[in-house]
């Protein structure tokens, strides 16, 4: 099908620009609202008719005309009919959305995916600071982060994946600090538990049960090892700096173990205090005053960020001589510039949104090369989570929020990843747990797995070898619900290149929900196994290619594709 599409839109290109000059580069086919109406609909006609200064339905006819005087209309095409004000809606033959099926079986975990580019981009998220267990927020970035990495892998792109943290500052003495107090024997609400000042209701200690687990091990001096460092404890409750490194060390390493539950890893791990010990900071302060970008004012150092749409200037340097956080931000970000990656992806949470301004006039200001617009954001809102009806908001092992090691041994790997990908990033989102465990057409997830296991269990009943469908007459796959389910599986290429070009993985769980649902629907038309060879091979042909795309999916969204359930 992804052949006789191709083919028409050549055709539909050739006979616009014979009707207008440079028309034919926007030929396209659209999806009709009402599948009743045909397998594609074309606009070209009211879209010519103002400046050709024509009647859009007479046009209509007359585009009609030529283009069933084309061999591939005249191949490809059953119907060509005219509807409202001018609308062209194509009716395919059969042998058209067959050929889909050959096309899936003979690409397998291939289809839809093209060659590499040389193209590259990174992406960075997660990028958590080390000073407690991953949240649900964070499994929301893990899970984004990763399919949108495998997006772009689809597309031909070498995919970089980054976790960028501090291992330094406010937050990092915080943690040294609250560790300390734990190995000396106190506790939150203890007297000489410190609490915040201006906010005495807010603790400004951390005060999780994991705290008190860092502060044993360190008095055992025990070893940790997370992904990017190894740390011995020295036990000594006094030596703030062997507490500082061996409490980043357990949080990294507990920080690593809620990846991996996740099937997830990082090609690198990028430390915010690189940038000061490397001199990047301070060079691309240097840079922005040498440019003119800056101005001192109240002791502070300021970035002229409205001279590149921000809604103010933003202070660069405090009066205490430390700089604002989005400095170092600006200065890696001309690091990932200048280490070739001229596509870049941020994914983060909708707090940050006053970022992106300040960072991208910093990029500007210090004129580096970087275009306008860099990075690309991908922000999301906090998750929800409710267990039994009620929202859960506290988990012990995190003193003030549910972690994603929670949200994983509550369901499973798979339904994590499915639900905290089923929405639009930016909008609010409920994780509900006892839907995520249910075993019924109400779990997207499980709605989804199930169409690959009911799959499976048809093939495996057959006992022959899919590769042998390869070649099957496709001719008796002329009802409805098969040629609809055909028609949903060259959907799949199309709709990866729009997911990764919006940078939008909730396009893949909606594509997912939809062919899985054209497959009940077949399942419940047609019986596969039947006695008729031919139509049987046929039939089984259809849902092998269906299991392949539904596995490929999955993929995508780093979901497994189980043969039984």
């Amino acid at each position: 099908m992804l052949t006789a599409k191709k083919q028409l839109l050549a055709a539909l290109a050739d006979v616009l620009e014979r009707f207008s000059p440079g028309a034919g580069a926007r030929a396209a086919f659209e999806s009709p609202k009402v599948a009743a109406h045909g397998d594609y609909a074309c606009t070209a006609a009211m879209q010519l008719a103002k400046p050709l200064k024509a009647n859009p339905r007479e046009l209509a006819e007359r585009l009609r005309a030529s283009l069933l005087a084309t061999p591939a209309f005249e191949h490809w095409v059953d119907g060509l009919d005219i509807a409202g004000p001018g609308f062209l809606n194509v009716r395919l033959k059969p042998a058209a959305k067959q050929q889909v099926v050959h096309e899936v079986l003979a690409s397998g975990a291939h289809f839809g995916m093209q060659l590499p580019t040389g193209r590259k981009v990174l992406v960075e998220f997660v990028s958590a600071n080390p000073t407690g267990p991953l949240h649900v927020g964070h499994g929301r970035q893990a899970a984004l982060g990763d399919a949108i990495c495998n997006l772009f892998s689809t597309q031909g792109w070498k995919v970089h994946r980054e976790f960028y943290y501090n291992d330094a500052g406010v937050q990092i003495q915080t943690l040294t600090n609250s560790t300390q107090l734990r190995a000396k024997g106190f506790k939150p609400g203890d007297e000489c538990w410190p609490v915040d000042p201006e906010n005495p209701a807010s603790k400004a200690f951390y005060n999780g049960d994991y705290i008190q687990d860092i502060a044993n091990d360190f008095l055992a001096k025990k070893t940790v090892k997370a992904d990017d460092r190894e740390v011995t404890a020295s036990g000594d409750v006094d030596d703030l700096e062997s507490i500082r490194q061996f409490a980043v060390a357990y949080l990294r390493n507990e920080q690593d173990k809620d990846l991996h539950a996740f099937n997830l890893q990082f090609d690198e791990y990028y430390l915010e205090s690189s940038l000061y010990t490397s001199g990047r900071v301070e060079a691309t302060v240097n840079r922005l005053i040498a440019n003119g970008k800056t101005y001192e004012q109240d002791g502070a150092l300021w970035l002229k960020s409205t001279d590149y749409g921000d809604d103010k200037d933003r202070v660069m340097r405090k009066q205490d001589g430390t700089y604002t956080y989005f400095v170092p931000d600006v200065a890696y970000h001309i690091a990932k510039w200048e280490r070739g990656f001229t596509k870049v992806v941020n994914v983060q949470g909708t707090d940050h949104h006053g970022t992106i301004a300040r960072v991208r006039a910093g990029l500007q200001a210090a004129d580096v090369g970087i275009p306008p617009g860099y990075p690309d954001y991908v922000l999301h809102t906090m998750v929800r989570v409710v267990k039994g009806g009620e929202e859960v908001k506290i988990s012990k092992r995190a003193g003030s929020y549910v972690t994603l090691r929670d949200l994983i041994e509550w369901t499973n790997k798979d339904a994590v990843r499915f639900f905290l990908l089923s929405r639009k990033p930016d909008t609010e989102y409920t994780f509900d747990v006892d839907l995520a465990v249910a075993q019924n057409n109400e779990n997207p997830v499980y709605y989804v797995q199930y169409a690959h296991a009911r799959i499976c269990s048809v093939l495996a009943a057959w006992g022959g070898e899919v590769a042998g469908l390869a070649g099957a007459d496709l001719s008796p796959l002329d009802g409805p619900q098969a040629q609809a389910l055909m028609l949903q599986l060259a959907k799949y290429p199309e709709m990866l290149i729009a997911a990764t070009e919006g940078e939008a993985p909730h396009d893949v769980t909606f594509y997912l929900r939809d062919l899985a649902a054209s497959y009940h629907s077949y399942y419940d038309a047609e019986r596969i196994l039947v006695d008729d060879e031919r139509v049987k091979t046929a039939r089984l042909a259809l849902v092998a290619a269906t299991a392949q795309v539904l596995h490929n999916g999955l993929a995508v969204l780093g979901v497994s594709a189980p043969r039984r359930m």
